[in-house]
């Protein structure tokens, strides 16, 4: 190759490159990206779609700031620049004006909702009315008199916003620098004035969050198994994570199915909450409140439960949200001999839902149709004593709803339905939520008045204790003694069972507003740190591919709190062996590596092993495992797939402007063309002088 076609070559890739810089460069001058975007996905079951998705090129609109209702024949109507993407502050984030942007969605290409800093006043709830109605145990076939929720709406302030359909994407945005950019933008640029049209150019926003499934689970999950090539694209994954457990002494957990002799107290919690956002998911009374209270009752209990004649069984159950899929999971295990133990060795369940004191009361719930056999009546009533029993003395009542009434929405039903069961619930209302925000963004710390006073640093937040610490621990209290009880405690060691408040603070503090503190980080391994994060957890359960944050807190919480460090080696550890001959104890026990905390002036952390009864088990519906994608039995709901959201503003010039500059862009062209033939055909001419001659040497 010459030395004037090496000459070429670097003039051709020093042009692509200052192309691409140019471009970036550009790029960077006419959109603005926003910062902190967390939209409304897809989520399919058995019968349709629900939740939110913008085109595959992503969807564009005039920005809009949505003042009150009456400002919708604008955006419906009257605007003159459509389609239009609509923001919303949350007090006009509701039922009536989303089904009215839904059903204009012609005009419309997309809202924002601005998240506030403090919740709105009155209440909140895009969740149904009647949550998990046809996955309970109520039913044309169990109770018809009770199926449906009929005569006990048990959330009746749910818009059911968060099961609709719509077909352009929905965003939140946090009330800070980019919603402030956004306003600014809105009011130069797009505010009619005096009734008078906007002129451009017009500022605009363009949200990307295409999903990739559509109509329901079984096509998707169809979809799925379609191999073209040998890395096939998923579109959809079923929603699952896994349960967490532990036992109130070794279990075999090898040996599964019945155990003979061993009679079982289960204590339950869920782990899961949502909200219309998926990335949004606080669940302080309907997730945090109980397995707070249940993690506290077992720490109370590490102590005493050695001698006692029943296994209590400490469990967490994951996707309750989403039509009971943790607890339905268990139940298909324990019927199918793949659980540490089965039904028949379950002697009562004892259930903790949501228990945030708002008016010093707590109830419990049972079911009024296993109770008309005579030994499980019996048996509910016992525990009911127990529970009245350890109550004794607390800044608390408990009541009984009428004995007619069912169970609120409970993982306790999915094990009535395989059988009739003696057990309880408990939960802070009666005959319907206490919880004003139920499955909202709005169901967080504040809303639990979890409140620090001003000034005081995150670690000395960690260690005040809260009004609402002190009354979940007194809670956690009489779980813990009643627990005991059930398990066959003698009486008169209840008076020495307490729940630490601190402890209670702390997972509060930890779950509600920020989980990377000091405490959390001695007691998860190393490669878990950067999981913790600066905010409050989420809840949303997540699909089958990956274990959600709250799951890993609640197995590495409970195990600190359940179970005692021992002085072994990393690696033995790591192998769940106390030394190298040790075959037996995996069995018994499981053993968690975590980093500990480090010593004054070190930065090593000091590591340590901690062996428990802590279990994971699979929290995924059995309709993926057989391969039921319509069943009316199991949870079938599956998240579709997607590849990017994200979100940016720029301003827009007119219809007649951008058809000039491609006009004039066309035409430049086109000379460019004529001028090149020309200087090609004539190029002889044009450049005969510089031309060498062909047998010039060197």
């Amino acid at each position: 190759m010459d030395l004037l076609s090496n000459k070429w070559i670097v003039n051709l890739v020093f042009c692509l490159f200052f192309v691409g810089v140019s471009c970036n460069s550009v790029e960077k001058k006419i959109y603005i990206n926003l910062n902190y975007t967390i939209s409304c996905v897809r989520l399919l079951n058995a019968t349709h779609q629900i939740g939110c998705q913008s085109s595959l090129s992503g969807d564009v609109g005039v920005l809009h700031l949505l003042e009150s209702e009456e400002n919708l024949d604008w955006v419906l109507r009257t605007g003159h620049n459509p389609p239009y993407m609509v923001i919303l502050e949350s007090a006009l984030f509701t039922r009536s004006i989303m089904m009215k942007l839904k059903n204009g969605s012609n005009r419309v290409s997309g809202v924002v909702v601005v998240a506030p800093s403090s919740n709105p006043p009155g209440d909140f709830s895009p969740h149904t009315t009647c949550p998990n109605e046809n996955t309970g145990v109520y039913s044309e076939s169990y109770d018809p008199a009770l199926a449906h929720c009929n005569g006990t709406m048990w959330n009746p302030e749910g818009n059911g916003l968060s099961y609709e359909e719509f077909d352009f994407p929905i965003f939140s945005l946090k009330d800070d620098n980019d919603t402030q950019v956004i306003r600014q933008c809105f009011m130069d640029h797009n505010r009619p004035v005096n009734g008078s049209v906007p002129q451009y150019p017009l500022c605009a926003m363009q949200l990307f969050s295409h999903m990739s499934a559509v109509t329901d689970t079984a096509t998707c999950m169809r979809r799925n198994d379609i191999n073209f090539s040998l890395n096939p694209e998923m579109v959809c994954d079923p929603l699952g994570d896994y349960n967490v457990w532990a036992s109130s002494r070794p279990v075999n957990n090898t040996a599964k199915g019945h155990k003979m002799n061993e009679s079982v107290v289960i204590a339950a919690a869920r782990v899961d909450s949502r909200s219309f956002f998926f990335d949004i998911a606080p669940g302080a009374d309907s997730a945090a409140s109980g397995l707070v209270t249940l993690l506290a009752a077992a720490h109370a209990l590490r102590n005493v439960t050695a001698q006692l004649n029943r296994t209590i069984f400490y469990t967490f159950f994951q996707g309750e949200t989403f039509d009971y899929i943790g607890s339905s999971r268990m139940v298909y295990d324990m019927e199918n001999d793949q659980f540490a133990v089965d039904l028949n060795n379950i002697h009562s369940v004892l259930e903790i839902g949501q228990v945030g004191l708002h008016d010093s009361k707590l109830w419990l719930h049972s079911d009024p149709v296993s109770k008309r056999n005579s030994s499980v009546n019996e048996e509910v009533r016992k525990l009911i004593n127990n529970l009245q029993s350890a109550a004794t003395g607390l800044n608390f009542s408990l009541e009984e709803p009428g004995v007619t009434q069912p169970l609120p929405p409970s993982s306790f039903q999915r094990f009535l339905r395989a059988r009739p069961i003696p057990g309880v619930v408990i939960e802070n209302h009666q005959s319907r939520f206490a919880n004003r925000y139920y499955e909202s963004m709005f169901d967080n710390a504040e809303y639990l008045n979890v409140s620090y006073p001003p000034n005081l640093t995150p670690e000395e937040q960690l260690e005040f204790v809260t009004d609402t610490a002190k009354a979940l621990a007194e809670v956690a209290t009489m779980v813990a003694r009643a627990l005991y009880a059930q398990a066959g405690g003698e009486e008169t060691q209840l008076g020495s069972i307490q729940a630490d408040p601190q402890l209670v603070n702390q997972m509060l503090y930890s779950f509600l507003v920020r989980s990377n503190n000091s405490w959390f980080q001695q007691i998860i391994p190393s490669d878990l740190k950067s999981h913790l994060a600066n905010r409050p957890t989420n809840f949303y359960i997540g699909v089958n591919q990956q274990t959600s944050e709250p799951t890993f807190l609640v197995q590495y919480l409970l195990a600190n709190l359940t179970g005692s460090t021992i002085n072994i080696t990393k690696e033995n550890c790591q192998n769940h062996r106390e030394n190298e001959d040790d075959k037996e104890s995996k069995h018994m026990y499981s053993y968690l590596w975590v980093q500990g905390a480090a010593p004054a002036n070190s930065t090593e952390r000091e590591a340590f092993c901690v062996r428990s009864t802590v279990r994971l088990s699979k929290a995924l519906s059995p309709a993926f495992d057989l391969r039921e994608y319509t069943s009316k039995d199991y949870s079938t709901w599956t998240e579709s797939r997607w590849k990017s959201i994200t979100g940016r503003i720029f301003l827009v010039a007119s219809h007649d402007l951008e058809m000039l500059t491609l006009g004039v862009g066309i035409g430049v062209l086109l000379t460019s063309f004529l001028l090149t033939y020309f200087m090609s055909s004539k190029a002889d001419i044009l450049f005969s002088s510089s031309r060498e001659p062909t047998s010039a040497t060197y």
